[in-house]
């Protein structure tokens, strides 16, 4: 028997994933993560926007075109909201996003079940991590109730990893693994006895001589204490992803952000006082029901202002279910593609000038392709590096011109 087990959505979902495909060779049992002919798929699946489900969806018809006979299990987000979209296409079991481990024991029955979702950590999948970037997730679910966002009605509320576990996983990780991303819905929301854990933690895990990186968080946890404790982590590596979602005070209330522009302003120049060359990467939602183009305007602005790194941009998704669904009436399609092209073309002249700034940097080279070793700086450059190593191997690089979607570079030295 051989299983695919295909992944829709965040790094939260690959990892769980990755686990289930752990868990299923553990037993004898032939597994897969591309989209191949496999005896049965399990389809991991995202609900953060409709395209998202919709993805979901249509990744069961690209699994059967494989093999039109083999058996599907359903899982994640999308199901945990809709569980009825994936029953009527004659799949042979659905679950949510609580104990995706059980999906296992399903594979030879049929229905569907949504088991409860759980107020403290499901610590039971446990990710085999063979390439040189390594996720571990450290946190489940979402206090925020941003009024667009669905996730924390299907993910339930922010719940923390024993940190005692996540080292634990850590010590275990092979030679090969030189980098390790903490990843969650809600990283910053990361607490240890109830207080915010994540520099504490980034400080246990620095003993392991590995990288350390975060994923996407929210800029709450940003002040002096927090940025001193990474500082002070050795193996830290300086980029941000702080998810911004609008420039415009008026829409950041209405989308029920907790901050200001100018909270916002303040953690990113924070940031740059203890880490002058960090990238700084952000999330934006573009034709919010209530963004106007003044509104537009100001968000053009503050991201001038900011200079971001890079930008992440999206036009606004309605999900029934969410307050903004239920108060505000949605903008045209036409207006979220024409605010979407003018932010990415001003985030292509951000992207350019971050580049032009970094002249040296340290990259973890993760495969080769063709004639270039390939892999991310500590700040989050995509290099292309020609010169001597191989796969695995940290090294300094001189960084010479734009290239593709991130720099051509020469290898100076190994570290």
């Amino acid at each position: 028997m051989k299983v695919a087990v295909l992944t829709l959505g965040c790094k939260v979902n690959k990892y769980e994933s990755d686990a289930l495909i752990f868990e299923l060779s553990n037993k004898g049992i032939e597994t897969t993560d591309k989209l191949e002919k496999a005896d049965a798929y399990i389809i991991n699946t995202c609900a953060v926007t409709n395209e998202a489900e919709k993805k979901s969806r249509q990744m069961i018809e690209r699994a059967r075109k494989f093999n039109p006979t083999a058996k599907v299990y359903v899982m994640g987000c999308a199901s945990q909201n809709r569980p009825i979209q994936f029953a009527d296409r004659n799949v042979n079991f659905v679950i949510g996003t609580a104990s995706k481990k059980k999906i296992l024991e399903e594979l030879e029955n049929q229905g569907q079940k949504l088991y409860e979702i759980p107020q403290e950590y499901e610590d039971d999948l446990f990710s085999a991590q063979t390439l040189s970037r390594a996720f571990i997730k450290i946190q489940d679910g979402c206090n925020k109730f941003c009024t667009y966002c669905i996730i924390p009605y299907l993910r339930g509320r922010s719940r923390s990893r024993n940190p005692e576990s996540v080292i634990a996983e850590v010590s275990k990780l092979p030679d090969n693994v030189k980098e390790i991303v903490l990843v969650g819905i809600d990283v910053a929301d990361y607490k240890i006895d109830g207080k915010n854990g994540l520099g504490i933690l980034l400080e246990k895990l620095d003993v392991f001589g590995k990288r350390l990186r975060l994923s996407s968080m929210e800029d709450n946890l940003i002040d002096e204490e927090f940025l001193e404790k990474l500082k002070n982590t050795k193996n830290f590596c300086p980029h941000f992803h702080l998810s911004l979602q609008s420039g415009c005070d008026n829409v950041l209330k209405k989308m029920n952000r907790k901050y200001t522009t100018a909270d916002f302003e303040k953690s990113v120049n924070l940031i740059r006082k203890y880490f002058p060359l960090a990238g700084i990467t952000t999330d934006i939602i573009v034709g919010f029901p209530t963004e106007t183009e003044e509104d537009f305007e100001e968000t053009m602005k503050f991201v001038e202002k900011v200079k971001f790194s890079q930008l992440h941009i999206f036009p606004y998704s309605k999900r029934d279910g969410t307050a903004a669904a239920k108060l505000y009436k949605d903008l045209s399609g036409n207006v979220k593609t024409n605010r979407l092209k003018r932010l990415e073309k001003l985030g292509e002249k951000l992207k350019s000038q971050f580049l032009s700034a970094n002249k040296t940097g340290k990259v973890l080279i993760e495969e080769k392709v063709g004639d270039y070793f390939e892999g991310y700086t500590e700040n989050y450059i995509k290099c292309y590096c020609q010169g001597v190593a191989k796969v695995g191997d940290i090294v300094e690089v001189e960084l010479e011109k734009p290239y593709k979607d991130g720099m051509l570079c020469t290898i100076k030295n190994q570290i």
